[in-house]
Order: C-alpha cells, then structure tokens, then sequence
C-alpha cells in the first residue's frame, strides 16, 4: 500500500522560513518523480514545485521561484520543501505527490501524479 505522508506545516509571520517533508512508502521511491501542489481554501489546487527521480531536474511555480527549494533524499524516501521569505499568499494546504517516471523528467501537470499524501497545512500570517 502505497503512503505518502507529509509533516513540517505550521504557522509562521510573513517573511520567516518552513520546510516541509514528505515520506513514502508502499513504492520504490528512487523510480518516482515527486511533486508538492498546494491548495488555498476555495481555490484550486495548483502547482508549486517538482523533481526528477534523480534530483538532478528541478521546475517551480513561477510564484515560488528564487523562495522555494524542492530536493529529496532518496536513501530516506523523503522529499522536501524548503520555504523561505514566505508570503501570506502562500497560505494553503501542502501537498506532497509522485509518479512513475522512467526518464527523470519534472511534471507541472496534477493529474500525471498517482500518488498523494493527505497534506499539511502552511498558514503565514502579517
């Protein structure tokens, strides 16, 4: 049984740092590339950031570019999200995704992903 589950959310003033983590389990996590969508209250979910299996190709929301660092570690079958001078836009539901990919490449796309964890939620305040 595959699980992807997601830890590191909280409540942080507006211009402080978070990293969120993903483990994974139920699959062999160095054959995936992985995902973090988010999802704000009455909006849709939407892209943040993705990751080759490898590590080696990384693709951001242009919202998070230069503020957002994904990387993984895949002798822990973890993935991470390190936010940095977050904004209170940035609020929102987290959520950690994965897919099979044979030729480490980077997806934007929400519906290439198979897998998602049950989400931790980022609420940054003024």
């Amino acid at each position: 049984q595959v699980q992807l589950v997601e830890s590191g959310g909280g409540l942080v003033q507006a211009g402080g740092s978070l990293r969120v983590s993903c483990v994974a389990s139920g699959l062999t996590f160095s054959r995936q590339a992985m995902g973090w969508f988010r999802q704000a209250p009455g909006k849709e979910r939407e892209f943040v950031a993705a990751i080759s299996r490898s590590g080696g190709n990384t693709y951001y929301a242009d919202s998070v570019k230069g503020r957002f660092t994904i990387s993984r570690d895949n002798a822990k079958n973890t993935e991470y999200l390190q936010m940095n001078n977050l904004k209170p836009e940035d609020t929102a539901a987290y959520y950690c995704a994965a897919r099979f990919d044979a030729y480490d490449t980077t997806s934007s796309s929400l519906n290439a992903y198979n897998y998602w964890g049950q989400g931790t939620q980022v609420t940054v305040s003024l």
